[in-house]
């Protein structure tokens, strides 16, 4: 196992983050914070209260749960949990910023676009990911990065969390799976 970044690191890249974003939209209001379950639920929280800490208002906060839009729902997934999706405003003509914990492949993030969009047609959608691994199968880029790492194509990204901290380390597939209460790993 090896650190990628620490919960200094990550707390730092949050800010940055949220400073990101609203030098692109100087009005946090205008936005809804998307979070896709599991991973980027908490880091939307965190984007979040950030925003709200630089901007003195903290967008409406929500999740989606693409469970049942994934591409390999249907031979991966023999009894799928599904979880409930929570958006709290009309998406129409709003500025959706999705997060997720790690981009790798971009399938989820295919399936997360596809979830939305039965919720409502947003004006813009970008994407926020606290690690970029590359190795992407689709062309989905995110707009806002904490930290993007090159891994082994053994090797999976864990995130880690503890209640509003986070952590990111690389380790190899053949590991057992992350411990409870973590964020996720991909």
């Amino acid at each position: 196992m090896r650190e990628l970044l620490d919960s200094e690191s990550v707390d730092r890249g949050l800010r940055r983050v949220a400073g990101e974003i609203l030098e692109r939209h100087s009005d946090a209001s205008q936005l809804v914070l998307i979070g896709i379950r599991r991973g980027g639920v908490p880091l939307a929280e965190g984007i979040g209260r950030w925003l709200e800490r630089l901007d003195g208002t903290a967008p409406p906060l929500g999740n989606v749960d693409i469970t049942l839009y994934r591409d390999d729902a249907a031979t991966a997934m023999p009894n799928p949990r599904i979880g409930p999706s929570s958006i709290p405003v009309p998406l129409d003509r709003r500025v959706v910023i999705l997060v997720d914990d790690v981009v790798y492949t971009g399938r989820t993030i295919r399936a997360a676009l596809d979830a939305l969009l039965d919720y409502g047609r947003p004006q813009r959608i970008e994407l926020a990911v606290l690690v970029d691994r590359g190795g992407r199968e689709f062309p989905i880029q995110p707009d806002y990065v904490v930290r993007t790492v090159s891994v082994a194509a053994d090797e999976r990204v864990d995130v880690r969390t503890t209640g509003e901290h986070f952590s990111v380390v690389a380790v190899p597939f053949s590991s057992p799976t992350i411990p409870p209460g973590s964020a996720g790993s991909v």
